[in-house]
């Protein structure tokens, strides 16, 4: 994990981040969970697979252009986000994707998310939570496709 800058800095609104280039499939994700889609990507590029890792930065405005960019480049996504499946950010890229880049797919666009359940305390959130490996698993089943 990387650390936060000591020096003054700034982050571009509406501008993604390209986190890891790769040609295979592309994993979407903001906040806590583009760390967890780093450790997703080194778990499949050990099967072979290039993983390109973008972090949204900013949900509002989402850098679109980025997005669809990366989707004609390796043709397979995975959006993953910490909330709820339903009306969260993820809808809105997927629906984005799919007006802007429908034809440059070659599977389904797939999502992680939390599952549709009310938030739970503490030791629960761990189960919660989406994870590594529900990210490698949904990523691989893409891939598959």
């Amino acid at each position: 994990m990387k650390e936060v800058p000591e020096e003054e800095y700034t982050i571009e609104i509406g501008k993604a981040s390209v986190k890891q280039e790769g040609t295979d499939i592309t994993l979407i994700a903001y906040g806590a969970m583009v760390q967890e889609s780093l450790k997703a990507a080194e778990e499949l590029e050990k099967d072979g697979y290039s993983v390109e890792v973008i972090d949204l930065r900013t949900v509002q405005p989402i850098d679109i252009e980025t997005l669809v960019a990366s989707v004609e480049k390796t043709g397979r996504v995975v959006i993953v986000q910490e909330a709820q499946r339903q009306a969260g950010v993820g809808a809105t890229v997927a629906s984005e994707l799919a007006e802007r880049a429908i034809l440059s797919l070659e599977a389904p666009i797939a999502r992680v998310a939390a599952a549709d359940t009310v938030y739970p305390f503490t030791q629960a959130e761990n189960v919660w939570l989406p994870n590594k490996n529900d990210i490698v698993e949904k990523a691989k089943e893409t891939l598959e496709f």
